[in-house]
């Protein structure tokens, strides 16, 4: 199924994120459009705002990607590859 989507995102936390992570917010948008993706609400974010997950299949790896709904985009905040990502992709496409 494809996806289209409108992606943006703060630069300053774009920059941010390649130092502390590796990984740039343009790289980080194609884990959307892995078909197998998988989106889960960020239950542990206390905010006025709803934040979600997005686990997809980036390159070789399976990224997260912290995100939220602004406008009809989805605005990106974080991103990286971490392990307790790619368990939870695994166990939905087990």
């Amino acid at each position: 199924m494809a996806i289209e989507a409108t992606f943006e995102w703060d630069d300053a936390k774009d920059g941010i994120n390649r130092v502390k992570h590796g990984v740039s917010f343009a790289v980080a948008q194609m884990a959307f459009f892995d078909p197998r993706r998988v989106i889960a609400e960020d239950l542990g974010h206390s905010g006025t705002e709803q934040r979600y997950f997005c686990f997809g299949k980036v390159g070789d790896g399976i990224m997260t990607v912290r995100f939220t709904y602004r406008a009809g985009r989805i605005c990106i905040f974080g991103a990286g590859y971490w392990r307790k990502g790619k368990r939870i992709y695994e166990q939905q496409n087990g």
